[in-house]
């Protein structure tokens, strides 16, 4: 099929052509031609020698990225599900529980999320999602190494109420410490990341931190300061999975703390690839709506 070039679409043969990769870059490493690579759908990173790789024909790659909408819009299907219900519950304690009561009409502020990704087409894919969930954000493409120096700025201009950092990750071939974060391509520059939203607001409650991608360091991205976080079972993550994850804090009421397994199971990874700790809803009702 050709020689590969960086933007091609590949699979590694050697694992069977599970996950679908785009050519990064193509570099010489030891005389030996290597492609780094990042997951097409996953937030992963990896690289491969050449001759591992297979190019894979357009119509694959269609087809790949269809059933990869298809877990998307199920996830969304779930969510506005969700929501209704958690609205009539809203409404009923924010107005006296009598019959004219289903006649008030809300309206919604959820909470704004600032979103730094590694990777500008995985940011537009999750910027369309929020427009399509309803909520307020900001996005950003940044680089993993240098989401730590720039983060504080962003956070002084748009004082979001969450906060996501997130772009491509994942363990390097052969090892075998998973605690030690040099290991990691990118997991370090996200604990840094954290870190310095952390000097920003200690709080969790106040600025609520999701963090990490593919196999991430999940145990020091919590430490560091992240409410959420990948992956506990170093397991791939989907590009949208941070989104349905703040969805559900940014649409749980201030009064509600979250049931981790609601924040989980909402997601398209599940609890393989998402961890966090009790978090409390960024939400507010107002009654009534104003006819003007």
């Amino acid at each position: 099929m050709g020689e590969l070039k960086v933007g091609d679409v590949v699979g590694r043969k050697s694992y069977g052509l599970d996950v679908y990769f785009k050519v990064m870059d193509i570099v010489v490493d030891n005389e030996k031609k290597m492609a780094r690579l990042n997951g097409l759908d996953m937030r992963l990173c990896a690289t491969a020698p050449i001759e591992d790789l297979e190019k894979i024909e357009s119509a694959k790659v269609a087809d790949y990225w269809r059933m990869a909408m298809v877990k998307n819009h199920e996830a969304m299907r779930r969510v506005f599900t969700r929501r209704k219900q958690e609205r009539e519950r809203q409404l009923m304690r924010s107005v006296e529980a009598h019959k004219s009561s289903v006649e008030v009409e809300s309206f919604d502020i959820p909470g704004r999320v600032l979103h730094v990704d590694g990777d500008g087409e995985y940011l537009d894919l999750c910027m369309t999602t929020y427009r399509q969930l309803s909520i307020p954000a900001d996005g950003f493409n940044i680089p993993e190494r240098e989401q730590a120096e720039k983060i504080l700025d962003l956070l002084q201009e748009h004082r979001p109420d969450l906060l996501v950092l997130t772009g491509h990750d994942g363990y390097k071939k052969d090892t075998k410490d998973f605690s030690d974060i040099g290991n990691y391509y990118n997991s370090l520059n996200f604990v840094n990341a954290v870190k310095a939203a952390r000097r920003y607001e200690k709080s969790r409650d106040d600025l609520v931190i999701f963090a990490g991608a593919c196999q991430s360091h999940y145990e020091a991205l919590l430490k560091a300061g992240a409410n959420f976080a990948s992956s506990p079972q170093r397991v791939l993550i989907h590009a949208f999975d941070p989104v349905f994850v703040v969805e559900k804090v940014a649409y749980t009421s201030i009064y509600d703390p979250i049931p981790l397994k609601d924040v989980i199971t909402g997601t398209i990874t599940g609890f393989d690839g998402i961890g966090g700790m009790e978090t409390r809803g960024k939400h507010r009702l107002g009654v009534p709506r104003s006819p003007y």
